[in-house]
């Protein structure tokens, strides 16, 4: 069939709308009309690196839809049914049989190959071979193929177009929060980074009910949208000393730190300034750097690091999780996202960029931006 995507040619270029034919489901597959796509910075990061993905790929993780068509083998959900994508998992390592599938030990073959496990691609221009199967969806086009390994469905009435960043973004900041530190009513937490990742965390502390709730920024609009949302204090380290603020706060130290910067110095201190027995759980990856950490401080206060990827979710439990909260008023992550067309796509990345825009949502149907 014919359909319209957004490809991603060039290192560092614009994403280019096209009209590519897909290839029919195979007996595994499941073929989703999407309806909206979540812009998240893993996807702008595959789009700056020369070597991560190959290309030209149609990026696009955060997919949410409907159902057109099943393969035969295909048991989990029918056609009309409502889903989110998610990322994708083998089903068959150590990790996956234990049930950490945001762990899975062959994540990169499975998320970023650009294609199926066989090695084959589900897109095609003419002649030219479009790579596929980002995180088993490749969600910036109007139809996507994904499997039952990344899809999960959801209640009817929950509005569709919100719906994809449950699957990576919103996931991983509340994820951290509830399912990776399980921060308990009372506690403090500080929160480094307040973007869509470290909001959906600061929804999540207020939901869980702990006591302090520091939000850490450099963008003040970001931090006045976290106060409403329930952080109790608010910190713009361009203008303020973080971890005075931050000791005056929590004179014993922070229960918790989440850092979603990447930022190493913001993270070293963040674990000197953990209480007895604190947290310090890493989401962005520094871009692989090293750190350091004075072992007998952690020897002596039972302190710990710790990385988290995906939020510690089971998607096909988590998801629904997070829309039931919504649905009851404790998790209004719709204050977050703005919607753009497919058309739009290139703007939508820039204002994320620019921090205009905390989570962009790409509307397959023709709609302009607001």
């Amino acid at each position: 069939m014919q359909i319209d995507a957004a490809v991603c040619r060039t290192t560092g270029g614009p994403l280019t709308l096209e009209t590519l034919e897909l290839s029919e489901p195979r007996d595994d597959e499941i073929l989703v009309r999407v309806v909206g796509t979540g812009i998240c910075h893993t996807d702008i990061g595959m789009c700056e690196a020369p070597n991560r993905v190959p290309k030209p790929i149609v990026l696009g993780h955060e997919g949410a839809g409907v159902v057109e068509k099943v393969g035969r083998r295909v048991l989990k959900v029918k056609p009309g049914d409502h889903v989110v994508m998610s990322f994708n998992s083998c089903g068959h390592c150590s990790s996956c049989s234990r049930g950490d599938v945001a762990y899975c030990q062959n994540l990169n073959d499975s998320n970023f190959s650009g294609g199926r496990t066989d090695g084959s691609t589900a897109f095609s221009k003419g002649d030219e071979a479009i790579h596929s199967h980002f995180f088993n969806q490749s969600a910036f086009a109007t139809y996507a193929l994904c499997s039952e390994r990344n899809v999960v469905p959801i209640r009817k009435d929950f509005p569709l177009e919100l719906a994809g960043p449950l699957g990576c973004g919103f996931q991983t900041g509340a994820g951290a929060v509830i399912n990776s530190l399980r921060v308990p009513a009372g506690s403090a937490i500080g929160i480094f980074g307040v973007g869509s990742v470290g909001l959906a965390a600061v929804m999540a502390a207020k939901a869980s009910g702990a006591g302090a709730i520091v939000a850490v920024d450099t963008t003040q609009s970001r931090l006045d949208l976290a106060k409403e949302l329930g952080a109790t204090h608010v910190i713009n380290a361009l203008e303020q000393d973080t971890f005075s603020v931050v000791r005056s706060i929590a004179p014993d130290g922070m229960d918790y730190a989440l850092d979603t910067s990447g930022n190493i110095e913001v993270i070293r201190e963040a674990v000197d300034n953990l209480a007895v027995r604190g947290i310090c759980g890493l989401i962005a990856t520094a871009k692989g750097a090293d750190m350091r950490a004075n072992v007998l401080q952690m020897v002596l206060g039972a302190r710990s690091v710790r990385g988290i990827h995906q939020g510690d979710s089971v998607p096909e439990r988590f998801i629904p999780q997070m829309i039931e909260m919504y649905m009851r008023g404790e998790f209004p992550f719709d204050k977050l996202v703005k919607f753009y067309g497919l058309s739009e796509i290139n703007s939508a990345i820039a204002d994320m960029h620019s921090g205009t825009t905390i989570k962009p949502i790409i509307i397959m149907a023709p709609q302009s931006s607001g």
